[in-house]
């Protein structure tokens, strides 16, 4: 309808330009019905122009966008690997720390296998004989010890953590000196053992090895006490020892192949 009145008003215009008929009056009615339908498919025009140039322009940001996202997470990543290898630095450096106060041979190892049983606690490292180790040999994180060998290969070696139920170790009370068997409990930590219900165990009291056996070096800390029991049924005082490792969280550990420690 407007495209038939637009040909309609223009038709009658050129017809009035032409033969200079009723120029003034007939003109101004021309013009007054052609004005409005010029201005609204001027204001459609523009519409359509400026739609498609928003739209042009959210297409380029939303490829900018993407480019910024995977630009982001190509530094995201970058971050987190110099995190990472700062952070297996500073444990190397705690490593490295604690085996100065000993003239011990250490050979330092990275943890590639767990296992976690209800029964049984061990971890498998990525160093064997080739590397000088035995079985008996104790390993050590900071703050303290965690087991020793008990299979060797190779490239590899199976540690007995302390915290397995088959694992003892025999201690002392530092502050005492009172001395007694540290038997792994799993999940609840240790279990110190054979101290007398006379004797002076309080929480708090660190106990460190004894040395007695000759299978780990005196003075490495193994935990704290946590909970004392005086049991009427028994001889001995039931005492909780929480390690000062935190087992679940092993990546690199230390191998002592020597025991004389530093005057």
């Amino acid at each position: 309808m407007i495209i038939a009145l637009l040909v309609i008003a223009l038709t009658m215009l050129s017809f009035n330009l032409r033969y200079g008929a009723g120029r003034g009056f007939f003109s101004k009615i021309v013009l007054e019905a052609v004005a409005p339908v010029q201005k609204g498919l001027s204001t459609s025009i523009k519409s359509i122009r400026d739609s498609w140039l928003r739209y042009i322009v959210l297409v380029g940001i939303e490829e900018e966008n993407k480019k910024l996202n995977k630009k982001i997470n190509e530094l995201k990543a970058v971050v987190i690997q110099y995190q990472e290898g700062y952070l297996e630095a500073q444990r190397l450096r705690k490593l490295l720390s604690l085996t100065d106060d000993y003239n011990y041979h250490f050979i330092n190892a990275r943890v590639i296998g767990r296992e976690q049983a209800a029964l049984s606690k061990t971890i498998l490292i990525d160093k064997g004989t080739i590397h000088g180790l035995k079985v008996g040999m104790p390993v050590i994180v900071p703050p303290g010890l965690i087991g020793r060998l008990v299979d060797v290969s190779w490239h590899a070696s199976k540690v007995l953590l302390l915290i397995d139920e088959n694992s003892n170790i025999d201690a002392i009370v530092q502050r005492t000196r009172m001395q007694g068997i540290v038997s792994g409990a799993g999940s609840r930590g240790f279990i110190l053992k054979y101290i007398s219900k006379t004797q002076d165990v309080q929480e708090g009291d660190v106990i460190v090895s004894s040395g007695m056996g000759g299978v780990f070096p005196k003075g490495l800390l193994i935990g704290q006490v946590s909970h004392v029991d005086r049991l009427e049924a028994s001889l001995f005082l039931k005492i909780n020892v929480v390690p000062f490792v935190d087992f679940s969280k092993l990546e690199e550990v230390s191998v002592l192949a020597s025991s004389e420690k530093k005057n």
